[in-house]
């Protein structure tokens, strides 16, 4: 997973930043590993490769993310709890987490889309319920714009500081890979049990 990411950002440059990120913004998508590749690139570690600008590779994970995020909204909020209900599974989005969002978006309200938006994972799961709960677009994105722009900031600024150590940090995210395949697996084995003992 890591050296597919890397590998597009490698080849694709700002566009693949801005279209990884803006997918990142409703589904997980490995953001982090994005732009500290980006920052790494910008600084010109990866041999072989002219990198852009540090500051196109954070405009361009910035415009992606909140891309993505004004997508999520939009999809959430013509679907409604319609969407939920029917597709909410496939969008990572069962019941229980959905309400478990609705409950932070009535206690949190604003501070909720702002502070999520730099959380690992729960950032990628507060578009589509904020479109379906209907909070207020133009503070929606003012928020998540903010948020986006401190943390592709953060992270583009440390994989440029990498720099040439880079690659040893990539190294050591491969083990994340494994962990992430383990966890499909027991997934996937668990809801094997729980159909055969339905059956």
């Amino acid at each position: 997973m890591t050296t597919t990411l890397t590998n597009w950002v490698a080849n694709h440059g700002l566009v693949a930043i801005f279209v990884l990120m803006a997918i990142d913004a409703v589904f997980p998508a490995g953001g982090e590993i994005v732009m500290l590749f980006g920052g790494a690139l910008a600084a010109g570690a990866i041999a072989g490769h002219d990198g852009p600008s540090l500051f196109a590779v954070i405009a361009a994970g910035t415009l992606g993310y909140l891309a993505g995020s004004i997508g999520g909204w939009a999809l959430g909020k013509a679907g409604g709890h319609r969407l939920i209900e029917r597709h909410g599974r496939w969008l990572h989005l069962g019941p229980e987490r959905f309400q478990r969002a609705e409950r932070w978006f009535d206690r949190y309200g604003a501070w909720f889309v702002l502070f999520s938006r730099l959380l690992p994972l729960v950032r990628s799961f507060v578009s589509i319920p904020a479109g379906v709960l209907e909070f207020p677009f133009g503070r929606y994105v003012l928020l998540s714009g903010i948020a986006s722009l401190v943390w592709c900031t953060a992270f583009a600024v440390a994989g440029h500081a990498l720099g040439s150590n880079w690659e040893s940090v990539h190294h050591a995210l491969r083990y994340l890979d494994y962990l992430a395949v383990a966890g499909i697996i027991a997934i996937a084995a668990v809801l094997f049990a729980r159909v055969w003992r339905a059956r």
